[in-house]
């Protein structure tokens, strides 16, 4: 059943993205007054078409389901080439420039118009996330030693507002990017807000391809150790435990949250801890021995309040639009410096991503509910436009490149050197398609 949830959950955020895409280019190069010949949703040989229009535009399904393609009138191509003296002017190649630029970006803008759209409806709809209030930092933490506390919310990052848990993650991934200091602005858990600056050097090292929040310190805040439930049999039911108690201290130890009572129950197995609980108005000392499981730690058969505070994002409808082309802009431009820091060396080659792994977090995304799988779909459409705009030939970005050369030489780029170009094209980009599989399947087993 999640295979085919992965699968389904894959072909829906693929599929129109792709459609999307393509009908960018469709619909600008009919406004540029070009003939389309043919509308593909896939690559290689054709298995299903149907004409329609006064153009007789073939509409078609192919046999690869990876990309698709819009195929106008072009003398460059026999195949394409004008028939008739009369559709001459209709030939893409004989367009001015500017209308071709306009025809090859429609696509990319197709896509981050699509992400704009989901995220402005996600931001209107109101999204439910964790809020950025803090859990107890570690005292060798750089975020404990900027001057941050646990119980207190961060509010902004650099100047920009933090919402929410990802908005926070969001902005300190990018003041890590840029290496810059994160200055923190924070509302106390018992009211006053205060400041807290993060060095350079410290943002700096942060690893971005993992947890940057956690590489600072910072981790989500969570509600004390409360028991929920506690199940017959297990070592908390013999030690006494009830619903509703709060555990507040083990071995004398303070407890901050129910993930450090954990923490102190699976690192006894075998041992008896010393709990100091909250019962009502009263307080109780009580004797727990936790079991060992399978895997050497200890176990209790209690469930204990684990569940961050939530928080919903919720905007206007300007704004969400607002929001929507700030987070697009923002997500490609973070999408390009890593990228460049790829190239340079600094960060791994293992980022680039394939098929497989897109279609895993399709499905993980897709059983989390819709919000999330429309935010991933949002990130994609994202990904797609950038990667579309990248300088390689045979991509859209390449195309431009040639045509923004045209522009400022006054002429078109050489027969020649385009085909030349055209071949390197395809093979850097079998090269990365090679690389990105590879990494897939690393990933997978």
């Amino acid at each position: 059943m999640n295979l085919l949830v992965t699968v389904l959950a894959f072909v829906l955020a693929l599929g129109p993205l792709i459609i999307i895409h393509e009908l960018g280019h469709y619909l600008v190069a009919r406004w540029c007054g070009v003939k389309v010949l043919r509308f593909s949703v896939g690559m290689g040989r054709v298995v299903w078409s149907r004409r329609f229009g006064k153009d007789q535009t073939e509409w078609a399904v192919s046999a690869l389901p990876l990309g698709g393609y819009v195929k106008m009138l072009d003398s460059r191509d026999p195949e394409t080439a004008p028939k008739d003296e009369s559709e001459w002017d209709r030939e893409f190649t004989r367009q001015s420039v500017w209308r071709r630029i306009a025809i090859v970006a429609a696509g990319p803008m197709a896509n981050f118009l699509l992400a704009i759209g989901l995220m402005a409806i996600l931001f209107m709809h109101g999204v439910e996330e964790p809020s950025a209030r803090l859990r107890a930092l570690p005292e060798n933490s750089a975020a404990y030693q900027a001057g941050v506390r646990g119980g207190d919310t961060v509010v902004a990052v650099n100047g920009a507002p933090v919402a929410s848990w990802s908005e926070l993650r969001w902005q300190v991934l990018q003041a890590a990017i840029e290496k810059h200091e994160a200055r923190l602005e924070l509302r106390g858990a018992h009211g006053g807000t205060y400041g807290a600056t993060i060095p350079k050097s410290a943002v700096a090292r942060l690893d971005v391809e993992g947890d940057v929040l956690k590489g600072l310190g910072l981790d989500l805040w969570r509600p004390q150790a409360k028991v929920d439930k506690v199940l017959p049999g297990g070592a908390g039911e013999r030690a006494g435990l009830q619903p509703g108690d709060v555990v507040l201290r083990a071995d004398g130890r303070a407890l901050a949250d129910g993930i450090a009572f954990i923490e102190a129950v699976r690192a006894a197995p075998g041992r008896a801890l010393a709990l100091e609980v909250q019962r009502g108005q009263g307080k109780l000392n009580l004797s727990l021995t936790p079991e060992r499981d399978p895997a050497g730690r200890g176990m209790i058969k209690v469930m204990v309040a684990q569940a961050p505070e939530m928080v919903t994002v919720s905007s206007g409808p300007f704004e969400a639009v607002a929001k929507g082309a700030e987070r697009t802009w923002e997500t490609s431009v973070m999408t390009l410096k890593m990228i460049g820091k790829m190239i340079t060396g600094e960060a791994s080659w293992k980022n680039v991503t394939g098929p497989i792994t897109i279609a895993d977090y399709a499905g993980q995304t897709a059983r989390i509910g819709l919000v999330s799988y429309l935010q991933f779909i949002a990130f994609i459409s994202i990904s797609l436009g950038v990667m579309n705009l990248l300088p390689i030939p045979v991509l859209d970005g390449g195309h431009l490149l040639y045509y923004s050369l045209e522009v400022l030489t006054g002429r078109p780029l050489p027969a020649r050197v385009g085909e030349f170009a055209q071949r390197a094209g395809v093979g850097l980009l079998l090269m990365l398609m090679a690389l990105a599989v590879f990494n897939d399947l690393v990933r997978l087993f």
